[in-house]
């Protein structure tokens, strides 16, 4: 499930074909509302927003995750255990659960609607004011190394879902390992083992991996065929400062 989660689902809809940094770009200004002006009507306008970027997203049911029993029981305990200190309490909890929801939804519509391929040259071009700052070093201009940062979150992106499906297959191969007895059950520590074991096999991959870009001169160009945003983009800003002048207003009435 978790390596679904993380995968483009090839729909197309008005919201895939928006440019990969007018999502990011509104997912940072929801951050930003919700940091400032956590109430709940904010809380609803941004589900109803949410809600409407599914449907136009065309987006099967499908591809909701099925989060594991353990989530929400680790949600519930966190509620019981501000029911000691009063109801205002208990408000607080639901408040800072349902943002972190709202904020976890968002990143999911992001990866949903947006390919991998896209998400390097959109923050590359983000990052452009950041080019004219640098540094000056014995007589050598030093810049920020907005193309080298970018290429590093793609390979991010693109290498934790091999990274969860290596620790899925570990962990399958552990329950498969023989146990001599009580003993030895009582010295194990199954986290320290599947996360040592994780540790070893990214190391590896990091390394084939950088192996690889050396031998092909680099990183070369971001996208062979780089975006840019068009009208469709600027109205889908505009659509979202609505929304957000829209929960400041209703906040302060």
């Amino acid at each position: 499930m978790s390596s679904l989660i993380l995968r483009e689902v090839p729909v197309d809809s008005p919201v895939h074909r928006l440019w990969a940094g007018t999502k990011m770009i509104a997912a940072f200004a929801i951050s930003v509302l919700l940091m400032f002006i956590p109430s709940w009507s904010t809380l609803g306008i941004c589900v109803a927003f949410l809600v409407a970027v599914w449907f136009t997203a065309r987006l099967p049911l499908g591809t909701l995750p099925r989060f594991p029993w353990w989530f929400w029981a680790g949600l519930l305990l966190g509620g019981l255990l501000n029911v000691p200190m009063g109801g205002s309490a208990v408000l607080r909890y639901l408040n800072i659960a349902a943002l972190g929801l709202i904020l976890l939804s968002t990143s999911f519509l992001i990866a949903w609607t947006t390919s991998l391929g896209d998400i390097a040259p959109a923050l590359a071009k983000l990052g452009t004011p950041l080019r004219r700052l640098g540094w000056t070093r014995k007589g050598v201009r030093h810049t920020v190394p907005v193309d080298e940062w970018a290429v590093v979150v793609a390979l991010t992106l693109r290498g934790l879902p091999l990274l969860l499906e290596e620790m899925r297959i570990l962990r399958a191969a552990r329950k498969l390992r023989p146990r001599d007895g009580m003993l030895s059950r009582a010295a194990e520590n199954p986290l320290a083992d599947i996360l040592t074991a994780a540790l070893a096999v990214s190391t590896r991959r990091a390394g084939e991996l950088g192996e690889a870009i050396t031998a092909r001169g680099g990183t070369g160009e971001l996208a062979a065929y780089p975006s840019n945003p068009g009208r469709r983009d600027i109205f889908a800003l505009a659509i979202v400062a609505a929304v957000g002048a829209a929960a400041i207003v209703i906040d302060i009435l």
